[in-house]
């Protein structure tokens, strides 16, 4: 059978964008009688394709063939044969050996996977700028966040666009614990100056995640600020990342602190409920898992934070929803998010204007803005009101939070109570938000 018409029939039952991310990427590299041998972009592809979608394409072979097949699975660099490679271009005099050293990367992270919210534009932003070679980033890139916010999905994207439409660029792409351990292993067997050069001689690009583990390595942190300083006089770019700013860097030397704060820095923040929603909606797509809008809402209201607790829970409703069998009721789905977050908290304002926001459809930022366009000031006047009237908070914590003052917030329930009252279609509109504020 020929793989087009396999890919053609994976296509019309996976969905075009699960079938663009997962089976695109598949080579087929040996097709006989009974048996089919794929190549995938790497091993960690490869374990998740066979976890979520070698049933599909076993039972479409055997569909469209009457017949079983058996289908082995590989890596790209192991389907490529001795015997099969094409042989080494000469390199010219006087141009540098090009060597990447590149730690293992994850498939799905890429700038196209990459979810975009007002939290994170600025770093996705500038990692583009740097790939690009605009100079509005500078030299060096600082970026900062919680766990699970996207530093790391970055990072990734970064290495995937340059080894794929810069391969002469030499990038090197290490933790700092790899960078310290390399450094070490040079001292242990007097190869310093190997080490040396294989950073600061043969490296156009350098990505150093988590530099907050250097805390208190002083020799190792010398070592990195020398080379930092090195490559960003020379024109090279780097790209470094950490779970705080450089000044509230503990255990670094000042002189280090200042060299990596001597670019862009940039946080990542928490993602809004907008951006929340986005996520779990993509990513439930990329499972093939079927979840309805009130699923989504509900779980990007009481998920928040880490997306690793997003991708664990969607990973555990896909497991109990195949046990169980049928669509994914939103009773599972909370039992499953009070595993993973506990239980519904206290409401907050700051939730309950996220929500309006996305109610309403206008940015968190804007019902926080001085605007008083009526698409903006009648969502906030209802977001302070329904604060007033589901949370404990005073008037003054209220009226922070949308940059206003108590007697503001005291005027907008007045607005709300009175609109209540008189129009019909606000009273419904209420009740309405009502209930959803009892389910946040």
């Amino acid at each position: 059978m020929v793989w087009q018409e396999i890919k053609t029939a994976l296509k019309e039952r996976l969905g075009e964008s699960t079938f663009n991310l997962w089976i695109a990427p598949l080579e087929c590299v040996a097709s006989e009688t009974d048996a089919l041998t794929l190549a995938c972009p790497d091993r960690f592809y490869r374990a998740y394709f066979e976890r979520t979608h070698l049933t599909d394409l076993q039972e479409i072979l055997t569909e469209k063939s009457g017949r079983s097949y058996k289908i082995t699975l590989c890596d790209k660099d192991v389907a490529s044969l001795p015997a099969a490679r094409p042989q080494e271009q000469l390199r010219l005099p006087h141009v540098p050996v090009r060597k990447s050293v590149v730690r293992s990367l994850h498939p799905r992270y890429t700038f196209d996977a990459f979810m975009l919210g007002e939290s994170n534009l600025l770093a996705q932003s500038a990692c583009k700028s740097m790939v690009n070679g605009d100079d509005t980033v500078g030299s060096c890139l600082y970026i900062n966040s919680s766990t699970g916010l996207g530093k790391s999905h970055l990072t990734h994207a970064v290495a995937h666009t340059l080894l794929a439409e810069s391969p002469a660029t030499r990038l090197r792409y290490v933790t700092a614990q790899q960078f310290a351990s390399e450094m070490v292993r040079g001292i242990q067997t007097g190869a310093m100056d190997t080490f040396k050069s294989s950073y600061h001689d043969q490296c156009d690009f350098l990505l150093v995640e988590d530099i907050h583990s250097l805390k208190g390595k002083k020799k190792t942190q010398e070592e990195l600020n020398e080379l930092l300083d090195s490559l960003i006089k020379s024109g090279k770019r780097v790209i470094l990342t950490a779970n705080t700013s450089p000044r509230d860097l503990k255990g670094i030397d000042n002189e280090f602190r200042s060299r990596m704060g001597s670019g862009l820095v940039t946080t990542i923040q928490a993602p809004d409920l907008a951006t929340r929603y986005r996520i779990i909606e993509n990513k439930a797509a990329q499972s093939g898992l079927q979840l309805s809008e009130d699923v989504i809402a509900y779980m990007s209201q009481q998920i928040q934070g880490d997306v690793r607790r997003i991708e664990s829970a969607l990973l555990s409703i896909s497991a109990k929803a195949s046990l169980v069998g049928g669509p994914v009721e939103l009773d599972m789905v909370r039992e499953i998010v009070a595993e993973i977050v506990g239980l519904p908290g206290n409401l907050t304002t700051e939730l309950i204007g996220e929500l309006i926001s996305r109610e309403f459809k206008v940015s968190y930022k804007d019902l926080q803005s001085r605007s008083r366009k009526k698409a903006i000031a009648f969502p906030r006047q209802i977001a302070m009101y329904l604060g007033r009237k589901h949370t404990e908070e005073s008037l003054e914590n209220i009226g922070r939070i949308f940059n206003r003052n108590h007697a503001t917030v005291l005027y907008a329930v007045k607005v709300i109570s009175d609109l209540c009252r008189r129009d019909t279609s606000v009273c419904r509109q209420m009740e309405i938000l009502d209930r959803k504020m009892r389910e946040l």
